[in-house]
C-alpha cells in the first residue's frame, strides 16, 4: 500500500470512528454476548445492522450469505463468525461496474445532487484529482440558480488549478453547458466537469433541465464518454438513499460521491446505497481539503469500519 493510500486509510479509519462506535460496538456485543448461534443471535444481529443504517434489504442479503457460510463451515460459537460477517458485507458492496473510464477517455461528467451535500466542493476536489493524474480539466458552473455558487466554484477551480466557464446568476444553465462544451473542444480538454443545480421547482423541471443539457452535449460533443455522479451527504443516512432513488428516476446514475463521512455515525449507509442501488460508490470524502476525497475501495472501507488492518483478510471470498 502506497504512503498516500496509507495516509488516507488512517483518515478513513479516524473518520469512521462515530460509525464504528454506533455499529461495531453493537455487533461485538451480539457476537461476544451470545452463547450459541441460534435464532435469537441472528435476530439480534439483524436488528443491530438495520439500526446502523445498513438498510433492510442489504441486511437480509448479508444475513443470508452469512448463514450459508456458517452451515458450510459447521460453526458453533458466535465469536467464530464475526469475520464471516465482515466478508459478507464486502461481498454485498461489490458491484460489477466500478470502472473509472473517464480517467482515460475524453469525458463529460455531470455532478448532481441536492443543495448542501457538498456538491460544489466535490466538483473542485474531483477536478484536482483528475488534473493531478495528468488530465486537462475544465469546469462548467451550470448551477446558476444558487446565489454565490459560481464564486464558490471559482475558488475551488483556482485551488485545483483548472479553468472554469460560468454564467451570470439566473442564466440558462444549458447556455453555460453550450459555452463549456465548445470551450472544451477548442482547448482539447480531457474532462469537462459540470456543476448542476441542486434543486429545481419539481422533478419535472429537473428532468427537463437535464434533458436540455444532455441534448446540447449529444449535438455538440457526440461520442464523448458520459458520467452522472450523484453527491450524497453521509450524515443524512436513509435520506441519502431516498435522494439517490429520486435522481435515479431522472438521470442514469453511473456513480456516487459520498461526502462528510468524517462527521457521521451513519456511515453504514454506504453499504445500503451501493448494494441496494447497484450503483458504485466511486469516491468518498472524509474532510475539507482536496486530498480528503479519494477513490472508494470496498475492502479499505470495511476494514476501516471494523478497525482491521488492510492485510487482515480471510479466505471467505474464495469459498463463495
Amino acid at each position: 500500500m502506497s504512503e498516500g493510500k496509507k495516509g488516507f486509510f488512517s483518515r478513513l479509519k479516524e473518520g469512521l470512528a462515530k460509525t464504528r462506535d454506533n455499529i461495531v460496538a453493537g455487533i461485538d456485543a451480539v457476537f461476544y454476548g451470545s452463547s450459541e448461534i441460534d435464532d435469537d443471535f441472528y435476530e439480534e444481529l439483524e436488528e443491530t445492522l438495520i439500526m446502523g443504517d445498513i438498510g433492510v434489504n442489504a441486511t437480509n442479503d448479508i444475513m443470508e450469505r452469512m448463514k450459508e457460510e456458517v452451515k458450510k463451515k459447521h460453526l458453533r460459537h458466535p465469536s467464530e463468525c464475526k469475520q464471516l460477517l465482515v466478508e459478507s458485507i464486502k461481498e454485498q458492496m461489490r458491484v460489477e461496474e466500478t470502472a473509472y473510464e473517464f480517467e482515460h477517455k475524453q469525458s463529460v461528467i455531470f455532478i448532481i445532487g441536492v443543495n448542501g451535500v457538498g456538491k460544489t466542493t466535490s466538483v473542485g476536489k474531483l477536478a484536482g484529482i483528475l488534473k493531478a493524474q495528468g488530465n486537462k480539466v475544465l469546469i462548467a458552473a451550470a448551477d446558476t440558480f444558487r446565489a454565490a455558487a459560481g464564486d464558490q466554484l471559482a475558488e475551488w477551480a483556482h485551488r485545483a488549478g483548472v479553468d472554469m466557464i460560468g454564467g451570470t446568476d439566473g442564466a440558462d444553465p444549458a447556455s453555460v453547458i453550450f459555452d463549456a462544451v465548445n470551450a472544451a473542444k477548442a482547448r482539447n480538454v480531457d474532462v469537462l466537469i459540470c456543476d448542476t443545480a441542486g434543486r429545481l421547482h419539481n422533478k419535472r423541471n429537473l428532468m427537463e433541465e437535464l434533458k436540455k443539457m444532455n441534448r446540447i452535449i449529444d449535438r455538440e460533443f457526440p461520442n464523448v464518454h458520459r458520467e452522472n455522479l450523484i453527491v450524497l451527504d453521509g450524515t443524512t443516512g436513509q435520506n441519502a438513499l431516498a435522494q439517490a432513488r429520486e435522481f435515479g428516476e431522472v438521470a442514469n446514475l453511473t456513480g456516487i460521491i459520498l461526502t462528510k463521512m468524517d462527521g457521521t455515525a451513519k456511515g453504514g449507509i454506504a453499504v445500503a446505497i451501493q448494494s441496494e442501488l447497484n450503483v458504485p460508490v466511486k469516491y468518498i470524502g472524509v474532510g475539507e481539503t482536496i486530498d480528503d476525497l479519494q477513490k472508494f475501495d470496498v475492502d479499505d472501507f470495511v476494514n476501516a469500519l471494523f478497525d482491521m488492518k488492510p492485510e487482515q483478510e480471510s479466505d471467505f471470498s474464495q469459498d463463495v
